[in-house]
């Protein structure tokens, strides 16, 4: 909690619940999985709170939030570089450390000045890749299509 402290952060018990959460979660979640975690232990929060306090640790350096998910906005407590695979059946996302040496070409540039860079695998988790194998069934010999395969077959 000291860097939070030495950012000049207020520590509320509502921010503080909120930070205790945050702190080692490697599930990045939403303002709305926080709040629903959070508001356990202080029902009368709000979710704008949670929204509040997610903007004014993203604009200290505390947080970053992550775009992978069309529907909501994710959050990662761990702001150094490091990059990330995401599922595409279940959009968990997976910390990844090993550092990609990526030059970007000058004429691609522009000449803007690169700071850094963030890459995102895409794919299926291995949770979501067995549940598919287990979901995968091989038809007998000899036995009748579905409606939906003769369809797509025809």
């Amino acid at each position: 909690m000291a860097k939070y402290r030495d950012s000049g952060l207020k520590l509320t018990p509502q921010r503080l619940a909120i930070l205790e959460h945050l702190e080692g979660n490697k599930d990045h979640p939403s303002a709305e999985d926080i709040y629903k975690a959070v508001s356990r232990k202080f029902p009368t929060m709000s979710l704008a709170t949670v929204y509040n306090t997610l903007a004014t640790l993203k604009q200290r350096g505390l947080v970053r939030e992550l775009t992978v998910d069309p529907f909501k906005m994710r959050f990662d407590p761990e702001t150094g570089p490091h990059h990330h695979f995401i599922c595409m059946d279940c959009l968990k996302i997976i910390d990844i450390h090993t550092r990609f040496k990526i030059s970007l070409p000058e004429t691609e540039r522009a000449g803007a000045q690169i700071f850094g860079n963030h890459v995102e695998f895409y794919g299926r988790c291995s949770k979501c890749k067995k549940r598919k194998m287990k979901s995968f069934t091989f038809r007998k010999k000899g036995e009748r299509r579905g409606k939906w395969q003769r369809q797509r077959n025809s």
